[in-house]
């Protein structure tokens, strides 16, 4: 993946001061705690220890030879025995001075800094709010006799939970190993979508050989996903996530929330997020939302396939095929019907409009409704799939890229000749000339199908995950076409992405998660709309392709500045010694 220049934001009001801190210094060193130098320290300890050592050997001595118990201990005794205990403590941590830091300072969890190459520093502190829990599926299914409960202890110099299991809990594992107890059953079984989980862990531990350790199992409401989401959970992966803005979109400021390891991803957003803003916001507007399912029927010739084609497209049956395919949904209404035929096969593709879901779902259902309409006037129509891969999910497509699917949307913004120099440390005419030979020319040489820009996927895939989309249709969703020109008299820029198949809802999937639903709520598009349907969702797509084009303008500029490599090693590459890593 591409990645890009960074560049912070300044917020536009700081809740909470902090204190400046530049990225590249440590938040602080043992050493600096200790009111001597780091070597006269380790000489005097080094120095008392052996002094100790040698004073308790010869009164320890002195008191066998004059027959004295050596549980009689004099008070200078007592201080000699302390200190030897004090350096002996001192002197293990010595080769290892990172545990005596992690004691001595704790990183503080109040403020996040970001660095900008002007030396602008972004420090912003929101007060901690509850975010409430997504919706929980009732997982109380007939339980078995109750067991003792799941604890967790806190091992001593160790972060992390460890759950420990019952005896009953033990049978059951062995069970799960033996195969006598289906592993997916343990949620209807035991009715703890938690114990489930922790259970299957183990088994699978066993069954593999292999630890789980690094796995968070601990700090997840397992029952929200409970038949929704994932089967068989055994803990759940750790995304950072992180904050481009504000973005200005339509007159509205939003802070985009990024779910992604890459880095360099969010603070390059966040320097075309702050080029937009300057130059007085994108304007992005929605030109098409539609869903669409195709499914897959064979008839006995070519004739009959050809009958029902010209059946479905005739404007006068369309009324009727509404109200039956409207039935499946309150939201789900029917927009249009577009049939290609393959020899004796049909495939027939469905749009409809699905409220604040993405729709999936929604537009199955109501296509196997038209389908079992449509067996009482052709009899003879197999039904091969409900998906022939004429809609298409999840997979590269030219029926996408030009008749668009979910939400069809077009972002642009004029960006000043000044914030081209200052901010983008580029210049107008190279950000053009870089774009045709890149996005159009390059990637016409290359045969693209709907990738004609820098890296929209990029933007794409971190606020789908962040925002409880399903990832996979990150594929189709990224169809983007970034065009750059000059403008008044070639002082500015105009950039603009056209996006003709974001697929996003508010509702359903792991929109309903707690992480994914608070990310929701940032943006102000959470659950559906009470009055329109289908506007948070509309709006979504509209952030989504703002922040494309956010993306889009920082990237292109680094590239033209000659910055992106040099940003990468800078900021995507960990300083970490591995060798030394446990």
């Amino acid at each position: 993946m591409e990645a890009h220049r960074l560049s912070s934001t300044k917020p536009v009001q700081s809740l909470k001061p902090t204190k400046k801190i530049p990225l590249e210094e440590d938040t602080g060193k043992a050493s600096e705690a200790l009111p001597l130098p780091l070597y006269l320290t380790n000489a005097l300890f080094f120095t008392l220890f052996f002094s100790v050592v040698y004073f308790l050997l010869s009164r320890w001595r002195e008191k066998i030879r004059t027959s004295t118990p050596l549980h009689v201990v004099t008070f200078s005794e007592i201080i000699a025995i302390l200190s030897f205990f004090a350096s002996f403590i001192y002197l293990l941590g010595f080769f290892g001075i990172d545990f005596v830091q992690s004691l001595v300072f704790q990183p503080s969890p109040d403020v996040w800094i970001a660095e900008e190459e002007d030396d602008e520093v972004l420090l912003t502190k929101e007060d901690a709010r509850k975010v409430p829990c997504g919706q929980a599926l009732d997982c109380s299914l007939p339980p078995l006799p109750p067991a003792a409960p799941i604890v967790t202890v806190q091992k001593v110099f160790d972060e992390k939970p460890v759950t420990v299991l019952t005896e009953e809990d033990e049978e059951i594992i062995k069970s799960v190993v033996a195969g006598t107890t289906p592993s997916y059953s343990l949620e209807s079984k035991l009715g703890d979508c938690k114990r489930a989980a922790a259970i299957r862990r183990e088994a699978l531990q066993r069954l593999t050989g292999k630890s789980l350790s690094g796995l968070p199992l601990d700090g997840f409401d397992y029952e929200s996903i409970l038949g929704q989401c994932c089967e068989m959970p055994v803990g759940y992966v750790q995304i950072p996530v992180g904050i481009a803005g504000p973005l200005l979109v339509n007159g509205r400021e939003y802070s985009v929330p990024m779910a992604t390891t890459e880095g360099c991803l969010v603070a390059s957003t966040n320097r075309g997020c702050k080029a937009i803003h300057l130059s007085g916001g994108a304007t992005s507007v929605l030109l098409k939302d539609g869903m669409t399912r195709a499914p897959c029927v064979r008839f006995g010739t070519a004739k009959r396939a050809a009958d029902l084609k010209l059946y479905l497209e005739d404007p006068d049956n369309f009324e009727t095929l509404s109200v039956v395919f409207n039935r499946s949904s309150r939201f789900g209404r029917l927009q249009g019907i577009k049939c290609a035929i393959a020899g004796k096969n049909l495939y027939i593709r469905f749009t409809c409009s699905t409220g604040d879901a993405m729709g999936m779902n929604m537009v199955s259902k109501g296509v196997q409704n038209v389908l079992d309409f449509l067996q009482t006037d052709f009899s003879d129509m197999d039904v091969i799939g409900i998906s022939g891969n004429y809609c298409s999910d999840k997979k590269p497509a030219a029926v996408n890229w030009i008749e668009g699917r979910g939400k069809s949307v077009v972002c642009e913004a004029t960006i000043k000749g000044d914030v081209v120099r200052k901010v983008l440390k580029t210049s107008v005419e190279s950000l053009v000339e870089l774009n045709m030979l890149k996005n159009l020319t390059g990637s016409a040489m290359a045969g693209a199908l709907g990738g004609f820009n820098a890296h929209a996927s990029n933007i794409v895939a971190a606020i789908y995950i962040a925002t409880g989309q399903d990832p996979a249709q990150n594929v189709e969703s990224s169809h983007c076409i970034t065009m750059m020109e000059a403008v008044n008299d070639g002082k500015d820029l105009h950039i603009s992405v056209t996006m003709p198949s974001i697929e996003v809802g508010t509702v359903g999937g792991g929109t309903q998660l707690a992480s994914q639903s608070a990310c929701l709520n940032l943006l102000g598009v959470k659950g559906a709309s009470k009055e329109t349907p289908g506007a948070n969702s509309r709006t979504l797509a509209t952030i989504v392709a703002s922040a494309v084009l956010a993306g889009e303008l920082s990237l292109m500029s680094a590239i033209s500045a000659g910055q992106l490599v040099r940003s990468h090693m800078k900021y995507n590459r960990s300083s970490k010694d591995v060798s030394k890593a446990t």
